[in-house]
């Protein structure tokens, strides 16, 4: 305690302890966030490239189906 108050010294000391404490766990808390945000970030990245690797099967087949239509629609004639 750096001054003396009329407040309880077990009352300031608490309090002086409560603010180390949170300076303390700020490091770990921010890491611990970064990372949630990072994993966050990679799940949606995953879940992009599962839609975009969908999207080319549909049109990959689309585009046989055309190809077959004109060889045959040729073929025929």
């Amino acid at each position: 305690m750096a001054f003396p108050t009329a407040v309880n010294s077990q009352i300031t000391d608490a309090v002086t302890q409560s603010n180390v404490k949170v300076i303390g766990e700020a490091p770990a808390i921010a890491l611990g966030s970064l990372y949630q945000s990072l994993a966050h970030a990679a799940g949606i990245a995953a879940e992009s490239l599962v839609t975009q690797q969908q999207n080319a099967n549909s049109l990959s087949q689309a585009l046989l189906t055309r190809c077959v239509q004109s060889l045959v629609g040729s073929a025929g004639n």
